[in-house]
């Protein structure tokens, strides 16, 4: 039995998933968030709670992908300052996919998509050109609180639906960092936190040998997303893109929420 076969899958809906995965690769790559449209073409062409256990794998093939090529440009302080209030998210998260039903966690990760898009809306308009190369530290009891609520709910998210990126992308804007710094900070951030998600989805029974039989056939398209991201990076006509991805997240988001 192929990998087509074991999930029913037509051609044209592997070839969408194919897609979703480069897009991935070139999202850890240039524009972090972007895969917010490959989380809605996996949801749309898989079960709802099983897309998020065939993703995550491939997302994590990403984050590796883009600490090799962003590591020295990492702000450990940053990390360090927002991991205990993800951990805390991501078992929020696992208690919510252990009585969430597919039909549910459709629902949520379209709700989910429409919120980042207005998150990434928002994040834009709020984002400062003329940040400085360091990121500023968050040392005052309202700045405490705000990597706070941002780690929990960036937690959830990435656990119930994969989608932490636009909440982590935000933060790291409104925190000061230019591209590289922004870049390097969010690989380290979601390769850990990613990979730290593993045993809780195979103890909830999202990943399998066959979601690990998908993942195989469809990380090999990583790689080239992210060596375009790589290329890209300098190049892309950031601003449009970003508008092209919200228009996606939207789409795929209701896309989810009417089904």
């Amino acid at each position: 039995m192929n990998t087509l076969t074991l999930w029913d899958l037509t051609g044209w809906e592997f070839a969408a998933l194919a897609f979703a995965a480069l897009l991935v690769g070139f999202s850890k790559t240039a524009v972090s968030g972007a895969n917010t449209v490959s989380l809605a073409v996996f949801a749309a062409v898989l079960p709802a709670r099983a897309s998020t256990g065939v993703l995550l794998p491939i997302l994590i093939a990403g984050d590796v992908l883009a600490v090799l090529t962003y590591r020295r440009h990492a702000h450990w302080p940053t990390l360090w300052r927002l991991f205990p209030a993800v951990a805390a998210g991501v078992v929020v998260g696992t208690v919510f996919l252990l009585w969430a039903d597919d039909g549910i966690v459709r629902t949520s990760i379209g709700a989910i998509l429409l919120l980042m898009a207005g998150v990434t809306v928002w994040r834009r308009r709020r984002a400062d050109a003329d940040a400085e190369d360091e990121p500023d530290g968050v040392v005052t009891r309202a700045g405490r609180l705000k990597a706070r609520s941002y780690g929990v709910l960036g937690g959830f998210t990435t656990m119930v639906a994969n989608a932490g990126g636009p909440v982590m992308s935000m933060y790291l804007l409104s925190a000061g960092f230019r591209k590289l710094g922004f870049l390097g900070t969010s690989a380290f951030f979601f390769l850990i936190v990613n990979t730290s998600k593993l045993p809780f989805s195979a103890g909830l029974g999202l990943i399998d040998a066959d979601s690990l039989l998908l993942d195989a056939a469809l990380v090999l398209f990583v790689v080239p997303g992210a060596l375009l991201g790589k290329w890209a990076v300098t190049r892309i006509n950031q601003r449009l893109f970003e508008q092209l991805v919200i228009a996606a997240t939207v789409v795929g988001g209701l896309q989810l929420l009417l089904r």
